[in-house]
């Protein structure tokens, strides 16, 4: 067997119709598009999503709710949380740097530190964009520094 006496398997190419090659083809006049409308003319082109005329699924299907495009999505910590985290991870700090680093805050986040829980870790450093008040107090009665990010 060599290159030039491969040949595709019998039937399996067949010859594309000619169309517009004059009356006598068969396929001459209107070239098997009917006539006039938009379908019959060159450069015709159907539109994403059209489904001839049938009511398109993006329109049948009902719209709910919004997302607002300049929302600050927030990654939110409890308390509860804490302990855990640093054992776990050796923090010193809890941070939107020192999360991202050990893969618990994506980058676009926000963080906010809520008071669900308690934490027995001591000399904790929090720098957050958000605190709740109770948060806040909990943090000064354990002695813990605070810092908000603006």
């Amino acid at each position: 067997m060599q290159l030039h006496t491969l040949k595709p398997a019998a039937g399996s190419v067949k010859k594309s119709k000619r169309l517009g090659r004059g009356e006598a083809s068969g396929k001459g006049g209107t070239s098997t598009r009917g006539t006039k409308g938009h379908q019959s003319r060159s450069g015709y082109k159907t539109k994403k999503g059209h489904e001839g005329g049938q009511m398109p699924l993006h329109r049948r299907v009902p719209k709910r709710g919004f997302n607002h495009p300049e929302k600050q999505p927030y990654r939110i910590v409890n308390f509860n949380q804490v302990d855990g985290w640093v054992e776990k991870y050796g923090l010193g700090e809890i941070s939107p740097a020192a999360l991202q680093q050990a893969g618990l805050m994506k980058p676009n986040e926000r963080l906010k530190i809520l008071a669900k829980g308690n934490f027995t870790a001591k000399g904790l450093r929090f720098v957050a964009h958000a605190v709740s008040a109770q948060a806040q107090k909990a943090i000064a009665a354990a002695g813990c520094e605070l810092q908000l990010i603006s």
